[in-house]
């Protein structure tokens, strides 16, 4: 099982409990990065920084759209974050992208929802080997250039 980060902003603190637990009955262990902070970007940042630095393997970020901590967490190099709204994204983020997080919007999203992307997220892990692999390689070169 897999050690996951989460955080959000003041928006989305009953979110993050509910996706909590449910990574917890799901075996993993959790970093919780707690946060009144109405500067999403603040606890984005730092959740972003911990999983780049493996003290996690992945992570979960919440505030009321999931659009401003993902942008936010996109900023620290080697965070990869895709904001999640459904099952299919939420796979297509690892399989296809490699995110080693994962946004949503606890106004967007009712509890059950999101405890369902968490799931598809969590289950899913990124080939090396498949075709998007050159195309994610890309991304990293890109970001390394600048």
């Amino acid at each position: 099982m897999m050690k996951i980060a989460f955080g959000c902003d003041p928006n989305a603190s009953e979110l993050k409990k509910t996706l909590m637990e449910e990574a917890r009955r799901l075996g993993h262990d959790v970093v919780d990065f707690p946060s009144q902070d109405p500067i999403y970007a603040n606890v984005a940042i730092e959740v972003a920084k911990a999983v780049v630095a493996g003290e996690a393997e992945r992570g979960v970020l919440l505030c009321g759209t999931g659009i401003g901590v993902s942008i936010a967490a996109n900023k620290v190099p080697g965070a990869y974050c895709a904001c999640v709204a459904d099952i299919y994204q939420a796979q297509r983020a690892v399989l296809s992208n490699n995110a080693n997080l994962i946004s949503m919007g606890a106004q967007v999203l009712g509890p059950e929802t999101a405890k369902d992307l968490l799931r598809a997220y969590l289950e899913n892990d990124f080939d090396p080997t498949s075709r998007s692999a050159p195309k994610v390689a890309r991304i990293k070169e890109l970001e390394f250039q600048h």
